[in-house]
């Protein structure tokens, strides 16, 4: 198979990083790779759906980045995973000797250890360019689920139709659920057991980098993680608290430590950021350097600044994201840098994960949240026709059609895009410019 076959395939069957942003799949395939990486690095704390998916089939997962590697002519192939997952390792050991040319990288357990870049300089020693992509020094990254995705559409022509999600804290049965995309957050939390706290916070995506959202939210491709949080845990005050009180708060309180600098992922790999250069800035509204305001753009909102960093709990990260936004909104992208020196003394600086959730009271939520790899049944779907980077899919069916599980419902636009597919089997109650909701039929996906 060739690139443009598989990029082909991908960009058919709606494959996209199933995490974070999204960022469609086969628009990473590119000739000038010499190392690509798997990521099994499980970024934020308390998300157990990488290991478990890999753990459990590995020799699918193994095989489809096996196929990645003889398509872009890669010379090596690495997996990079935390030395804590012991059985997934055991797995990926019993399965490895089948293919030749990839290896494993055992990890630390820190955070963030799944950040593209951290992981990168972890693996292969090379340093990204500041704002910049992993193929220009010659290194593609892919999610463990989406070469699960890619094994499945290359096996059995199935479309990504559903999605792992790690359903935990306060709930009655922590559990990491297969969920068709386009069930509701309330859906997952329902089959977990259900909330066992009063007017319980929905944190989605995960603790650090995570944000909270209605019940009635839908899951899409990159939903990893459903947090229920007590209505006053720590870290559900922290995301209600308003920018202009964290700007009073920081205008008040804080005295230039360095500490959310010093601790930064980002800063200690030499990319030009600096939270307290930002934070003085901008309480002091000195904008004689407005360099230190544009170099918010190379920030990765990892959230360590405000949540580990800073002992007066000031808010670093969601400042810098605001100025981000509105940065981006004006249409100033990052300027053209090169990265300095990696800070010599970065390796006693990494965030441990345990001491992380000790800080952020999670510890006791640390728990098994064992894999039901069927996926569940759900009467209706919202399937958004966004659930990844560049322009939306374009709706293909009309209300009131039929549909079917794994039928494509929206195409990819023209440009960078991904395809959309039923998840359930059903009738098309309603299409909208962003949207749409389905009603299944039956009792079974």
């Amino acid at each position: 198979m060739d690139i443009q076959e598989l990029a082909a395939l991908l960009r058919q069957n709606g494959v996209v990083g199933a995490g974070g942003a999204g960022f469609p799949t086969y628009a990473k395939l590119d000739a000038r790779a010499q190392t690509i990486i798997l990521n099994c690095a499980e970024c934020e704390p308390l998300l157990k759906l990488h290991r478990q998916l890999l753990e459990f089939h590995a020799d699918e997962i193994v095989a489809a980045f096996s196929l990645i590697r003889e398509t872009l002519g890669a010379a090596d192939a690495v997996i990079g995973i935390k030395c804590a997952y012991k059985k997934t390792i055991a797995a990926l050991e019993g399965v490895l000797p089948r293919y030749q040319g990839i290896r494993l990288k055992l990890l630390d357990e820190i955070y963030p250890a799944g950040d593209e870049v951290v992981l990168i300089y972890e693996v292969t020693g090379k340093v990204v360019r500041p704002g910049g992509l992993p193929i220009e020094c010659g290194v593609c990254v892919f999610n463990v689920e989406t070469c699960y995705n890619l094994s499945r559409a290359i096996d059995h022509g199935e479309p990504v139709v559903d999605k792992l999600v790690s359903v935990v804290a306060e709930v009655a049965h922590p559990v990491t659920l297969r969920m068709p995309i386009g069930a509701s957050l309330e859906d997952a939390v329902r089959l977990a057991g259900g909330a066992t706290t009063e007017d319980p916070v929905y944190l989605v995506g995960g603790p650090m980098m995570g944000t909270i959202r209605p019940g009635k939210t839908p899951i899409t491709k990159t939903t990893n993680a459903i947090l229920v949080l007590p209505h006053d845990h720590y870290l559900a005050e922290r995301r209600r608290a308003g920018t202009g009180t964290m700007l009073k708060r920081a205008a008040a309180s804080c005295c230039q430590c360095t500490m959310c600098t010093d601790l930064c992922p980002r800063y200690l790999l030499g990319h030009p950021i600096q939270p307290h250069l930002f934070m003085r800035a901008a309480t002091c509204k000195d904008i004689q350097d407005p360099g230190i305001f544009i170099d918010t753009l190379f920030c990765s909102s990892c959230g360590l600044c405000e949540l580990y960093s800073c002992f007066q709990g000031l808010s670093p990260r969601t400042l810098i994201t605001e100025y981000k936004n509105k940065l981006r909104a004006e249409g100033i992208k990052p300027p053209s840098v090169t990265a300095g020196p990696v800070v010599s003394a970065r390796r006693m600086r990494k965030a441990p994960e345990e001491r992380l959730m000790a800080r952020l009271d999670l510890l006791r939520y640390d728990v098994s949240a064992p894999l039901q790899d069927e996926c569940v049944f759900v009467k209706s779907v919202r399937i958004p026709l966004r659930q990844h980077i560049g322009a939306p899919a374009v709706a293909c069916v009309k209300k009131g059609d039929l549909v079917r599980r794994g039928q494509m419902i929206a195409e990819p636009a023209k440009g960078l895009s991904a395809a959309v597919h039923a998840s359930v089997t059903g009738k098309v109650r309603e299409v909208t410019a962003t949207e749409i909701v389905i009603d299944a039929t039956g009792d079974k996906v």
